[in-house]
């Protein structure tokens, strides 16, 4: 009876161990920690921004207001390591996706430009060459599954009626070869210090693959 007892201690002060000195590790269960809080929150359809009728918008602002206050109390009380960006990421407004989620990561390695169609204008060309002069190395452009912008841009009736969108998607990989064809940008993917992929997100999974040109 005891030999298991003292392999089961032996076992629970391995993991103890791990968790206190594997990085890798506390990655993993942080993560896992973080995720469970979103489980937590995510059948709460009736408690807050529901999607019934009955709330008006200023309902809805007001609760949202109410919570920014519980959250900004509680990162007071618990505040965040700051952290230089390394990853620069265009990614569609579609609230089905998290960036956090996507990557797995809470920390704050990321700059996050989120655009409508994840189309790109020279403002944001400016903005991404501005993250890479301050030390951005690796730039994600992405394009995902079911998207709202692209599904416009394929019927005619959409495309009347939301034509600078519809003209964004369109365009989209042709800004994208203006982003690479920048002096600097080019510079620096060509000395090795900067890489620029494309990716496509499955909205349902977060799972990313790489596209093997522009969008």
């Amino acid at each position: 009876m005891k030999k298991p007892l003292i392999i089961a201690g032996i076992v629970a002060a391995a993991i103890a161990a791990v968790l206190v000195f594997s990085p890798g590790a506390q990655f993993v269960v942080g993560g896992a920690m973080v995720n469970l809080g979103f489980r937590m929150q995510d059948h709460l359809e009736e408690f807050d921004l529901a999607h019934g009728e009955h709330l008006k918008p200023e309902t809805v602002y007001q609760r949202l207001l109410e919570q920014n206050a519980l959250a900004a109390k509680v990162r007071e009380q618990f505040p965040r390591t700051p952290r230089h960006p390394l990853v620069a990421m265009v990614v569609c407004m579609d609230a089905r996706i998290d960036t956090e989620e996507l990557v797995g990561d809470t920390r704050k390695y990321y700059y996050v430009i989120r655009t409508a169609g994840s189309a790109l204008a020279n403002k944001e060309l400016e903005m991404l060459e501005l993250a890479v002069a301050n030390g951005v190395g690796t730039i994600l452009l992405t394009t995902h599954t079911d998207c709202a912008a692209e599904k416009a841009a394929k019927d005619p009736a959409m495309r009347a009626k939301y034509p600078e969108l519809v003209d964004a998607v369109d365009h989209r990989a042709e800004v994208d070869k203006a982003l690479l064809a920048r002096p600097m940008i080019a510079k620096k993917i060509a000395d090795g210090s900067l890489i620029v992929k494309f990716m496509h997100i499955d909205t349902e999974t977060d799972q990313l693959a790489q596209l093997p040109g522009p969008r």
